[in-house]
This record gives structure tokens, sequence and C-alpha cells, in this order.
């Protein structure tokens, strides 16, 4: 193994670093002693040095931002790519090696969407951010097809190694219940793998069918680490944030919000108890199921759950025709925005990781199953009053009621700061300003309005923050069933009307007598507020252009 140490300088192009690290890498060797020369290197004295370099190279020539961050979120490039590059200036030795020996070997005409993909292998932190996004119609189609492939197509984990944390983990409950596991995996998420098996359930005295999600064996190795690198990220944009033009809290709050998801990503009890919480709330309601959890075969790194038909939505809905895809659409709208959104109890529970891949429809019952109930969050009944109220001001084009609303869902902490209550009505008024008048609002457009308010240093509770992510996620999923997510709020307010009619006396809207009132005298000014819109749009379009000084 050669001797000398690399000492990149800082004018070193791509060309000559990717000679430089190929020169390093004994002759004839395996990938296993690559790897190790390459980790020795990143070691040396002149690691720091080697490991910064890559970082541009794999950022700037290999994976470049300009390719990955579409146009329109121009201004979050800078941020992205500093991300980047101290996300893998900061990976251990022992997980960055085989990342720069695989691009390095990777063919150089290799999409940086693929290259990408092999980056974010095995760092979980990544894996989720690119799953979030995944869904956005904004992104080039190539990156949103690789992206995609996050939801259930990473592979980092063989079936013998799962097989043997299940072993390890059940040891003599696989006899007593009789547990025969499948040989392959059924499909795999960032921290976790997915195994069929056959089970005796006691209770019905039957043979009956199951699956394991289990915890991968790399986690718990390499959580702390992605803990470490998230909290730090979120420090540097803390200090940073100048730099950016972006209030200070909202990059930091970013990566805090990433964090904190990994954390209940890997808490397996916790979702078991949530997936007990979210079958209670389910339970009526016709064509949605939630899995049910087999306890007497769950452990800290296993739940077991019954196995429901379906497959990936998405997939499921390809050769449907276009009504048929309409419903199946305002049904995942009903599922997952408008029961929570209505439901009578105080605190309710809402998914809060909808990607497609959590989503299961089977044709032939009609029937959607909803999978991974890690992430999720919770919004009061008093939260929910102020959401549908806030989408229900939208639509109207209500300037004020709308800025009472957005007002009366930001963080009670800053609700009566004198500089929210300036910059609100100037941020709404933006908005209604620019949404055409041809669209009728839905409720992506009531998130993007809070998203835009949180831009410009807005402060909201963690929930909304979540259920933000949910609608953008939704909206996408939408899109690629139905072509368009513009009968999002026509669904909701139909589950509104059919709940108010066909059970009135269980039905209780988060709505009170007042909201009631003031929606009524908001519709009748309806009119002429979308008159006074048309009537400025064609005086913009008559009046002749200001003329300019130098003209």
């Amino acid at each position: 193994m050669p001797n000398t140490t690399l000492t990149p300088a800082p004018h070193f192009t791509a060309a000559q670093l990717r000679i430089a690290l190929a020169g390093l890498l004994p002759q004839n060797a395996t990938q296993e002693q690559k790897i190790a020369a390459i980790e020795a290197q990143l070691r040396s004295m002149a690691g720091r040095s080697l490991r910064n370099a890559m970082a541009k190279w794999i950022v700037d020539e290999l994976v470049p931002v300009k390719r990955l961050v579409p146009e329109s979120y121009v201004k979050w490039r800078a941020p992205v790519r500093e991300a980047m590059i101290f996300v893998v200036a900061h990976l251990s030795p022992g997980r960055l090696a085989p990342k720069l020996l695989e691009q390095l070997e990777l063919p150089r005409g290799t999409p940086p969407e693929t290259r990408l993909l092999c980056l974010i292998a095995k760092v979980p932190g990544l894996q989720k951010l690119g799953q979030v996004i995944a869904r956005n119609q904004h992104l080039r189609p190539a990156l949103r097809r690789a992206l995609a492939r996050l939801e259930n197509g990473i592979r980092d984990v063989s079936p013998d190694e799962i097989r043997s944390i299940i072993s390890r983990e059940l040891g003599g409950r696989l006899e007593t219940f009789a547990v025969k596991t499948a040989r392959t995996i059924l499909s795999e998420a960032s921290v976790s793998a997915v195994v069929q098996f056959t089970w005796q359930n006691p209770a019905s005295g039957l043979r009956e069918r199951g699956v394991f999600k289990v915890l991968k064996p790399h986690i718990p190795k390499y959580f702390a680490e992605d803990m470490d690198y998230l909290q730090k990220l979120a420090e540097y944009f803390g200090d940073q944030h100048h730099t950016y033009g972006f209030p200070s809290h909202i990059i930091p709050d970013t990566f805090e919000k990433v964090r904190r998801l990994l954390q209940h990503e890997v808490d397996f009890r916790r979702e078991q108890k949530t997936l007990a919480e979210a079958f209670h709330l389910y339970r009526n309601v016709k064509h949605v199921r939630v899995p049910v959890v087999i306890r007497q075969l769950c452990t800290d790194r296993i739940t077991a759950l019954t196995q429901e038909p379906g497959i990936k939505i998405t997939n499921a809905v390809a050769r449907l025709s276009p009504e048929q895809r309409r419903r199946v659409a305002e049904q995942l709208v009903e599922a997952l925005v408008a029961y929570p959104l209505l439901s009578a109890d105080e605190n309710v529970v809402f998914h809060g990781d909808p990607h497609a891949g959590n989503i299961l429809y089977d044709r032939r019952s009609g029937q959607l199953t909803l999978l991974d109930w890690a992430l999720q969050e919770r919004l009061s009944r008093d939260q929910r009053r102020h959401l549908v109220l806030l989408f229900a001001m939208l639509c109207l084009r209500d300037s004020v009621g709308t800025c009472t609303e957005v007002l009366a869902l930001s963080h009670r902490q800053f609700r009566n700061s004198k500089f929210q209550r300036e910059i609100i009505p100037r941020v709404v008024a933006k908005f209604l300003e620019e949404l055409p008048l041809v669209r009728f609002p839905n409720m992506a457009d009531a998130m993007q309005l809070l998203e835009k308010a949180a831009v410009v240093g807005v402060r909201f509770p963690k929930p909304l923050i979540m259920l933000s992510k949910v609608i953008f996620t939704l909206d996408g999923i939408l899109g690629d069933i139905a072509g368009s997510s513009s009968g999002m709020g026509l669904t909701i307010a139909r589950h509104l009307t059919q709940r108010w009619l066909t059970d009135r006396k269980s039905f209780r809207s988060p709505l009170l007598a007042k909201d009631w009132i003031t929606l009524q005298c908001s519709t009748l000014l309806y009119s002429s507020r979308l008159w006074m819109r048309w009537e400025r749009a064609m005086l913009d379009r008559l009046l002749p252009e200001p003329v300019t000084a130098h003209s």
C-alpha cells in the first residue's frame, strides 16, 4: 500500500483530484483494500484537506446543485450546496471512504441523479430529506423519478442480516407462535426493512399472514453521527443566516425538524402505540385501513403487523380511467386530510409521512391502507378550527379574514408582536394578488401562504410545520394520480357537508357558531371582491407602462 499522503491544494481541478486519488489506490487490490487505503488517507494529517476537496468535487462537479434544485427555488441553491458539502465533509472516514470510491468508479457519464442516490445510501438523514422532496412537481422529471425510488426502492441491507436480527430479538417466541419468515425482503425504507411472515394466532386458532418491520443493523451505529451533523448544520446555518437572506430560524428549524423526525423513525415502541391510536381513529372509516399491531411479536427493534392487501398507490392507479383516478384522489384527501381535520377528538393524530410508498391501494376492494406511522403529529381542536377558517377565507379572497387566521395559527409566544402584526398583512396581500382569479384555491395554497409567512419571520407551532410537509407531499401524489390537486378543497367541503347531513347527532365540526356567521358575511362580499380584483386587472392591462427617466 502506498505511503504517500495526498495533500490537495485549493486550486486542484476535479480531473486532477480524480487522478491523484486513483493513484493512491493499491494495484490489483480488492474493494476492501481500496476502501481501507482511502480511509487511511482521510485519517491522515491531510485528511481534513482531502475531505473538503472531495466534498466540493462531488457537489460542484458530480452532483451539481443547479441540476438538482429547480430555477423556481434558486434562492435555496446556495444553502443546499453548503449543506451537501458540510455533510460530506463531516461523515466519519469509515462511512465516507466507500462513498468516495463508489463515486470514483462510476462511469463518467453517470447522471447526477444516480450519483445522488449512491451518495445518500446508508445516510438516513439525507434519505429522509430526499423522500420529502421526491413529489415536488417543480423538480426535473429525472430527479423526481430518482428520488421516488427512496419511497420503497432503497437496497442497502441483505435478507440474511434482517433474518438474523429477527432470530436474535424474538428467540423462543418464533417457536411458540410457529413463525415462518420469508427469505426475501419485501421493501426497504431509510431506517427499516420489511419482511413477510406467517404465524399461528392463538386468539383465532388460524395461521395468519403478517409483516415484520425491522430496524436495519447499521442504524444504531450511524444514528448518533447523523444526529450530530444535523445538530451542527442547524448551528452552522443559525450563525450564517444573514448570508442567505433568510430569517435566522428558517434553515436551522428545517434541520432540527429532520433531526426530530429521524429520532421518531427509530423509536419503534412509539410507533407501535401510534398505530394502535390510528387504527382506533379509522376503524369506522369505509375503505380506509391501518394495519393491526401483533403485540406478541414486537420488540424495541421489531414491529409486527398484519399484512394488508394492495400495492403502492401510484402503481395501482396506472391502468385506471381518469374518472377512477379522480375518485381515488378524493378518497386519499378524505382519509389523510378531511377526516383528521374534522375529527371530533380534542387532539387528533395525523400521518406525518404520506409518500406514495406508505400508501397501498387495492383495486379489487377499493381499500386504502396507511402504512408507517413513525412520523406523526397532533393538531388541537382550536388549531384545526383556524385551519378550516384559513382555507375558507382564502377561497373567499378575504384578505382581512385570512390575516386574522394566519395570526391565530402563529406561535402563541409571538402572536402579539408588532413585527408579526405588520408583516402578515403584507404577505397576505401579495399572496392574494398573485393568486390567479380563474383558479379555485386548494389546501396546498393555504400551506404555501403559511410557508411564505414563515420565510419572512412569522413563527408557527411544530404541528403546523409538519402538516405543511404532509400537504405538499400529498399535493405531489395527487398530481401523479389525477393530474391535479385542485379538487382537494372541494373534497374537504363535501366531506364536511356529508357528515353534517348523515350524522348530525355525532357530528362535531371544529367551527363555532360565530365562525359560521363570519363565513356567511364574508360570502356576501365575495362577488364584490372578485369584481374589484378583475377591474384592477383590466386597468393594469389597459393603462400604458410608466415612462422611466432613461426610456
